[in-house]
């Protein structure tokens, strides 16, 4: 089978190898759809301080059951599905509490254990998530992002009747817009990408706000009037937006930290502590979150059609990151094609 390897920073190899065999409670799954994303253009650049080479990536993808382990009962061959990428040992301590997304021995399938970028690949059916026969193999390549989006949403706690600004409006940032909407709150996402604001208006976000055009303030005040806004997601990682989001959240106001920044910012913790607010992380995502993504996707609460930017064959995975770098602000989602 092929498999595309990541040899060094900038360089993929496709080459031969034998096809795995799933053991008895494994499932091997043929590749159809797989996601690139943020973080596997870090790998690309390598600037993902946690991956080592050589790396087979892939961590968002849709497949089918080719077949599975003596021990898996509960899926049969033909079934559409994704999987969680998470590795974890099940013994530390945030394992045994439940929070395994935070696993003190974490390994994430495409960094530091080999990924999906291949024809047929193996993967534990506790980690398998079945998909409805109506999604496109695109949809289900999305379902690992949406996923992110639903934890980060769950994390702020209360967000029904909510006024919420989501502080960029790229794949992610415009899922947790989607999934913040779809659980009752009032939306305004923001960006200084046109090409973006106007992606998420086409996923039906309607308030918008251009941030290198119009501050947040005044986006708020336009949108909310005096009452303002008292939840925020921070998802572009830069000093700028969680600065904007302490400076203008009302009091009591929560927000959640989704992006990842690759600098230390400096935040106010002297406003924060007088004003009450709650700064909260969020990484990745547990297995309810995924059924909350299949579930939002196939009810039309999350729309996913105007994210898919472009395909590429698995032969042409190294264009498809070339064709990442010149788009720049152009591109919200490419996908690596190995069949329909």
């Amino acid at each position: 089978m092929r498999q595309a390897v990541m040899t060094e920073p900038e360089m993929i190899e496709i080459r031969e190898v034998a096809a795995p065999l799933p053991g008895p409670n494994e499932v091997l799954v043929r590749i159809r759809r797989i996601g690139i994303c943020g973080s596997d253009m870090h790998v690309y650049h390598g600037a993902h301080v946690f991956t080592r080479y050589p790396v087979v990536q892939g961590h968002e993808f849709s497949g089918v059951v080719e077949a599975t382990g003596e021990q898996v009962a509960h899926l049969k061959p033909g079934m559409k599905v994704t999987a969680r990428p998470q590795v974890v040992c099940g013994e530390c301590r945030p394992c045994r509490r439940g929070d395994y997304n935070i696993c003190d021995s974490l390994k994430v399938q495409g960094f530091q254990a080999p990924g999906c970028a291949q024809e047929l690949f193996v993967t534990a059916a506790e980690r398998i998530v079945a998909l409805p026969d109506t999604f496109t193999f695109e949809q289900g390549a999305l379902v690992e992002p949406v996923a992110v989006a639903a934890h980060a949403v769950r994390r702020a706690g209360r967000v029904d009747g909510t006024n919420a600004v989501v502080l960029g409006a790229g794949p992610i940032g415009n899922l947790v817009a989607q999934i913040a909407r779809a659980s009752g709150a009032n939306v305004l996402i923001t960006d200084v990408s046109d090409f973006r604001l106007e992606i998420a208006q086409a996923c039906g976000l309607q308030n918008t706000s251009n941030a290198g055009r119009e501050t947040l303030a005044d986006a708020s005040r336009r949108v909310w009037g005096q009452d303002g806004f008292d939840l925020a997601f921070e998802c572009v990682g830069i000093e700028d937006t969680i600065t904007a989001a302490v400076e203008n959240i009302g009091k009591g106001g929560t927000i959640v930290a989704v992006g990842v920044f690759p600098e230390k910012p400096r935040v106010d913790m002297a406003v924060i502590g007088d004003r009450e607010l709650s700064l909260i992380g969020t990484l990745m995502y547990k297995h309810e979150d995924y059924l909350r993504a299949v579930e939002l996707i196939g009810r039309g609460e999350v729309v996913t059609g105007p994210l898919e930017t472009k395909h590429f064959p698995l032969n042409d995975y190294l264009s498809a990151y070339r064709y990442i770098i010149q788009q720049a602000g152009k591109c919200m989602k490419v996908f690596i094609d190995l069949g329909d």
